[in-house]
Order: C-alpha cells, then sequence, then structure tokens
C-alpha cells in the first residue's frame, strides 16, 4: 500500500524511515514529503488572504472613522490610502506598531558582506592549522618529549587564548549597544531613505494638530526587509510593504504613526490594549553605582515591549509593570542580558486591589447609632462647619456601566472642564498639570461616541432598573456631582442638599438652572461672607482622595455612592478676618473632614476587597485532567466550562484564578501533569470576594462551631494585613515578638 502511494504521487521516502517500526513517524515523512509545511502556507496565505490592495479598499474606511478626529482628516490622505495610491507625491503614512531592539553588531551594515574571512580570523585558523600539524606529526614520529613541548605550547597559548576571549567577550558586550528599529506597514506613498516625516504620539487628533505634545519631524536614516531573524538594507518601501525603519528612537515609546504632512493626518495608533499590565515589581541594581544602567534599560525595555510599563515612584522606587509572572521572568532576562547589563535585584511582586461594600445579612451596629447605617456628621477641628454625609453601596448594573464607560466619562469631563476654563482643547497650560494630562488623554480615545446626553439615559435607565429601594436612587442621575477616584471611577458623588450647592456634572450646558449659572470657583461669593457653595470644590477633592484610598488597606474604593446632605457653617460674624483667609484657613479643615466622614460612612456596611482577576484557558487530556483541577482548587480558582475538542481527545479548561495566588501557578501545572497541560493567563478584571476582612464569630451557632478565635482561616483578612504590611501600615492583631527568650544578666 504504502509503495503504491509513493509510486502514484512521485515522492521518495528514505529507507531509515521505512524500517521504522512506528507507523506515525512514516505517514509524518509521507506527508512532509508530499505537501511541506512551508509550501502548504505559503500557497493558502497567497490564495486565501487579499492583496494589501483589496484589504485596505475593504478595511480601511472603517479604520480612519475609527480613529481620533475623523472628520479633520484630509480626503486626499483618506483617499490615498483607501485607493493603495504607492506614487512618489502621494501623502506617506505608516503605522509603527511596535518597536524592536536590535544590538549594534546584527545591523547589516555592521556584517561582513561576500562570506570572506577578516586577517584576524585568517591568521588565527592558520595558527590552528599549523598546531594541528605539528601535532600529527609528533604522534607518527613518536618523539615524546616534542610532543610534550608542544601540548605545553598548546596549553600555554589556550590560556592566552581564554583570557583574550573573556576580555575580548566584555569589551563587545560593553560595545553592542542595542539601537531600536520601528516595525511598520506603508499604506500609502513611497518611503526613501532621508525622507522626513511627521511622528504622530497616540494622543494626536487631526482636530487639534499643533496640540501639546506637538508631533515631532524626522528624518529617515534606514529601511531594512525584516528577513526572519535578518535584516536587509532597503533604499525605497513601496505601499502595501512590512518594514523597518530606523531614526525613531527616542520619537516613540511603543507604537506610532509617520505621515507626511502634519494637518489632516491620521493617527492609526490609538487603540488600546486589550489587557493591561497588572503586576507590578521594585527593581534596584545589585551595585548602587550601576543606577543610570537600570535606569536606561527600563526605558528601552519600555520601548522594546508593549506590554511592559516603566513608572518611577514618590518615594523613589523605579517599578516595571508586567503582565504576568512568566512575562516578568522574561523582563528581568532582557534587563540583565540586553538592555541594563547589570545584577538587578526585584522585589515581592505587587499585586492591585479594589476596596467596597455590601448590605449583609450580619453586620455590626453603626457607630452613631442615633443616624442610619451609613450617616455620619462631620465637624470640622473649629467647629464651624458640619457636615452630613450618607454612604450606601452603589448597585451592581450601575457600577458595571460606569467601569465600562471610564474613557467616555474621561472625555466629557476633559470637555467640560476645557469649557469652563473658556479655553479650548489645545491649550498648553492649565491651572492643573492632570487635568492637562487627562484632556490629552481623552483627545487618545476620541472615538468613545457615548454623549453626555446618552450618559445620563444609560444611567437613569440603570437606577430604574434597580428593584430594591427604588425611591433612594430617584432623580439621583441629575445630582452627580463628581465621580472618583480621579474623576473617571465608578463611585458618585451626590449632591442631596436641595439647595443645588455644588455643581452638577451630567447637566445640559444650553439648559442651565439657577444655580448653575453662578460661578463655581475658590474664591468666596461676597468679600465678607462665606456660603456652603465656596466649599463645593473642596468636597470634590476630598471625595477624589477618599476613593482612591479606601479605610481597609489604602487602595482604590469601587462602587460607593456618597450623599451629600447637609452642610452648615457656624462662622463668628464678629471676627475681623477677611474671607479670603477665612476660606484658605478652613480648606485643610473641610477636605480632612470630608475624608474621615466618607471612611466611617464606609465602614458602617460590611467592607469587601475585590482581587484582580486572570481568565485561565488550559489544554488537557483525560488522564491529567484530575490534577488539573486539584491545582486550581488549591489556588482559590473557578472552573467555568469543560469541553471536549472535537476531534481530539484533549479538553478545553475555562476558569477564573485570583492573581494574587497566580505566582508558580504555571510550574506546578507542568509539574503536575508531567508537561502535558499548559495555561495561559489573561487578566479579565476585578471580582468580589464574599468575606468580610473584620468578620469574627459573634451568634451562638458560629461561637459554637468555630470557638472564640475562630479556626477559619479569614483570607480577606489575609490579604488585607498582607497589603498593610507592604504599605507599612497598621496591622491589627500582628504579633511584633515570637517567641521571645529572657536574656542572660551579664551584671552579678
Amino acid at each position: 500500500m504504502l509503495d503504491k502511494i509513493t509510486k502514484s504521487l512521485s515522492i521518495t521516502i528514505p529507507p531509515h524511515v521505512l524500517r521504522s517500526k512506528d507507523s506515525r513517524a512514516i505517514l509524518i515523512a509521507l506527508f512532509a514529503a508530499w505537501l511541506p509545511l512551508s509550501t502548504a502556507v505559503l500557497v493558502s496565505v497567497i490564495e486565501h488572504l487579499p492583496s494589501p490592495l483589496i484589504a485596505q479598499s475593504n478595511r480601511l474606511p472603517a479604520m480612519v472613522d475609527a480613529s481620533p478626529g475623523a472628520a479633520h482628516v484630509d480626503p486626499v490622505v483618506r483617499d490615498a490610502m483607501v485607493n493603495f495610491k504607492a506614487s512618489k507625491g502621494d501623502p506617506v503614512v505608516a503605522y509603527v506598531s511596535k518597536m524592536v531592539a536590535i544590538p549594534e553588531s546584527e545591523l547589516p551594515q555592521n556584517k561582513r558582506r561576500g562570506g570572506g574571512l577578516s586577517a584576524e580570523e585568517a591568521r588565527e585558523m592558520g595558527r590552528k592549522k599549523r598546531a594541528e600539524i605539528a601535532r600529527a606529526q609528533a604522534l607518527a614520529n613518536g618523539e615524546r618529549s616534542d610532543l610534550t613541548d608542544v601540548t605545553q605550547a598548546l596549553q600555554s597559548s589556550s590560556i592566552g587564548e581564554e583570557d583574550g576571549d573573556a576580555s575580548f567577550a566584555e569589551e563587545k558586550q560593553a560595545a553592542d549597544p542595542e539601537h531600536l528599529i520601528g516595525f511598520a506597514r506603508l499604506y500609502s506613498g513611497t518611503l526613501f531613505v532621508g525622507d522626513a516625516v511627521y511622528v504622530l504620539p497616540p494622543k494626536f487628533s487631526p482636530a487639534n494638530p499643533h496640540a501639546h505634545p506637538e508631533p515631532q519631524k524626522v528624518t529617515v536614516t534606514a529601511l531594512y526587509l525584516l528577513m526572519g531573524r535578518g535584516l536587509e538594507p532597503l533604499t525605497s518601501v513601496p505601499a502595501g510593504v512590512v518594514f523597518g525603519v530606523a531614526g525613531l528612537e527616542g520619537h516613540i515609546l511603543k507604537s506610532g504613526t509617520l505621515c507626511s504632512q502634519l494637518p489632516g493626518s491620521v493617527n492609526l495608533a490609538s487603540v488600546s490594549m486589550a489587557s493591561k499590565p497588572i503586576v507590578r515589581v521594585a527593581l534596584e541594581p545589585v551595585n548602587p553605582s550601576d543606577l543610570g544602567k537600570l535606569i536606561t534599560g527600563l526605558k528601552l525595555l519600555e520601548q522594546s515591549d508593549p506590554c511592559a510599563e516603566y513608572e518611577m515612584l514618590e518615594s523613589g522606587e523605579h517599578v516595571v509593570l508586567t503582565a504576568g509572572e512568566l512575562h516578568l521572568e522574561r523582563c528581568l532576562k532582557d534587563l540583565r542580558e540586553r538592555f541594563a547589563r547589570c545584577e538587578i535585584q526585584a522585589g515581592e511582586p505587587i499585586v492591585p486591589y479594589r476596596e467596597s461594600i455590601v448590605s449583609a445579612s450580619e453586620m455590626a451596629a453603626p457607630k452613631q447609632k442615633e443616624l442610619p447605617r451609613g450617616t455620619v456628621m462631620g465637624n470640622t477641628t473649629s467647629k464651624q462647619i458640619t457636615l452630613r454625609m450618607k454612604v450606601r453601596p452603589l448597585p451592581t448594573v450601575v457600577t458595571e456601566l460606569l467601569v465600562r464607560n471610564v474613557e467616555a466619562i474621561k472625555r466629557l469631563y476633559s470637555e467640560r472642564r476645557a469649557e469652563e476654563e473658556g479655553a479650548k482643547l489645545n491649550t498648553t497650560e492649565t491651572r492643573d498639570g492632570e487635568i492637562d494630562n487627562e484632556i490629552d488623554e481623552a483627545q487618545a480615545v476620541g472615538n468613545s461616541s457615548l454623549s453626555l446626553g446618552d450618559l445620563r439615559k444609560d444611567l437613569e435607565e440603570a437606577f430604574r432598573g434597580v428593584k430594591t429601594e427604588r425611591d433612594v436612587w430617584a432623580d439621583v442621575a441629575d445630582k452627580i456631582i463628581a465621580f472618583g477616584p480621579r474623576r473617571v471611577g465608578p463611585n458618585l458623588l451626590i449632591d442631596a442638599t436641595g439647595a443645588n450647592i455644588c455643581q452638577r456634572f451630567l447637566r445640559d450646558t444650553h439648559k442651565k438652572d439657577g444655580a448653575d449659572t453662578t460661578e463655581h470657583d475658590s474664591a468666596p461669593s461676597s468679600a465678607d461672607v462665606l456660603k456652603p457653595r465656596d466649599f463645593a470644590d473642596k468636597i470634590s477633592y476630598a471625595f477624589q482622595l477618599a476613593t482612591a484610598q479606601g479605610p481597609l488597606c489604602n487602595e482604590p474604593i469601587q462602587g460607593i455612592a456618597v450623599f451629600l446632605e447637609e452642610i452648615s457653617l457656624n462662622i463668628p460674624t464678629e471676627e475681623e478676618t477677611p474671607a479670603r483667609e477665612k476660606l484658605g484657613r478652613l480648606t485643610g479643615e473641610v477636605i480632612k473632614t470630608v475624608r474621615t466622614t466618607i471612611h466611617q460612612g464606609f465602614l458602617d456596611w460590611s467592607p469587601r476587597l475585590l482581587l484582580a482577576m486572570y481568565s485561565c484557558e488550559i489544554q488537557a487530556s483525560t488522564e491529567v485532567l484530575g490534577r488539573v483541577y486539584g491545582v486550581i482548587t488549591r489556588r482559590r480558582g473557578r472552573i467555568l466550562s469543560e469541553s471536549l475538542k472535537e476531534g481530539t481527545p484533549f479538553f478545553t479548561i475555562l476558569s477564573v484564578l485570583p492573581v494574587a495566588e497566580s505566582f508558580g501557578f504555571s510550574d506546578e501545572i507542568r509539574k503536575r501533569t508531567s508537561g502535558a497541560a499548559s495555561p495561559q493567563l489573561v487578566f479579565c478584571g476585578f471580582e468580589m470576594l464574599d468575606e468580610d476582612p473584620f468578620w469574627v464569630p459573634f451568634t451562638e451557632e458560629d461561637l459554637e462551631d468555630l470557638g472564640e478565635l475562630a479556626d477559619r482561616e479569614n483570607v480577606a483578612k489575609r490579604y488585607m494585613d498582607g497589603v498593610r504590611k507592604r504599605k507599612g501600615l497598621f496591622v491589627r492583631g500582628r504579633k511584633l515578638v515570637e517567641n521571645a527568650e529572657k536574656q542572660k544578666t551579664l551584671k552579678r
């Protein structure tokens, strides 16, 4: 049968394969000779994938329409991209997806051409050949003494070679820096070496082409054809080609767009990653003198790795953000061997958490028993301002809606702030640097088409869908003052005073009520009298601080609504202090009081921690299925689905796993299954851990089952205490001294 197949297909199989008793090896050799994998892939790509001409005409209109400021794109640029125009006079548009680090020795201009040997290599080869001939002659003539002399000479020469090679390797390592090459695709025009093009950052919008940071014009120093791991130099690149471009180092961080013109250009680099880096690690060099190398290496790593981020904290720590444990190991390896080239110490991985509250069946009594749960009366230190605030858990539907529309809220806030300050979005200087950054970020996500009216409508529908306490959430959407933290988070500050003290966020700019027409600035409303309205921006700022660092372990809060019910002032009028000085003195007191009041109302409910979660996909056979389940369960994971892949004996297991429990998970899976299963982890958001970190047994049933000391481990408390210990906060119940022994007294 095999002979008949080989003769009919005119193929030959090596004799050693035919003699094999493994039928699988014979089949693999037969199919490889009949249809090689490389040929099959190439033919399939040619036959089934559209050419660049057809692909651009089908896909680019939607891509251009989804880019920031699509209405301001020059029709000439749009026509050249869609119709695949590649003449010299057409506009040049290229998308740089990432920056690739290439050692200097591997660049084409530094490689030897023609395959010949250099003079040094020829001399080295001749010396070795002469030594080999001398050894062979000594063995043939039986001259032991000469053989000994030759051997010693060779040994001495080899020692010298080793020393020379070691020093040469060190010099080569020091003299072989990394260069960043842009991995790009040209959509229109023809790009030549020496052309000057504009580098558009991801936050660029053609609606404001000169907005800060203004795009820079760079000169293309080299063009390369990417041939596997090798680079081939080019003088020009036509449209439709994937190529490498040099000269962008220091101008593009991760991705960007190259365009031959600035007005009317298109930004193709505004697409955000589906999964953001979630694991933080603080790094420091073993030798303090190598700190400069570490910083330079981290900047190169951030540019060359699209999933890695580098930031320097206020404490002076250098932190790298990675997608997971394996990604972290790869980043550290690249830093040590390529970018920083020094020994690096890595701290413990830092995993983010979120804090929230729920209404549980068993909760402690409110701190202020005469008030409803979550309601707190706060007085400033001088007793001149009294606040009444109420904290409530936000409905889950509303929280999910706010999390989904973070980018739209950021854009709406930036537009509202620019409108209030009487400036356009291209303003380069504002009173608050953070607002300027948010405006730039909002421009980067300009494709968030949700308008102010749509956001209000969605919030009203979400609140109407709440089945319990509908009277509490009625008309709440029109009373929202701010979102938090960072003005875009899933928490709400609501004005429930009835006097419209604070400015409403979702108000209609064309239909303003009487309260909103008044200017809300930090200055007093009159020269001598302070009113509650003068403290509106202070209350909003304190709300941002309170939600940015929760009371459990200083992690961001998620899913609460803060109602400002009353604010009363009791400022003596007989004081001769001007109103502006009074406001400055009371600002700090109001911020501190509001922040403390929100945290007290937060702790009136049952607090919860939200854990960062990975979506885990594993393919495993039936033999190792039980071991995979055991590892996932031991690490507090949860199985979502299990399906048999049709035509194979493998199961596809989908599960979720806490990021805090994922360190060492991949290695354990491979060890338990002997390499038969390997997980794929992707960050999928935060999930609530349904356990109160402050829970202690107090009912008769709990005391009878668990005892007064609660023999069951409180996992939420373990996570909370771990974060508090890392941040240097007080940990309740932690023993500072364990197994202490009385020291010997030296005095007798």
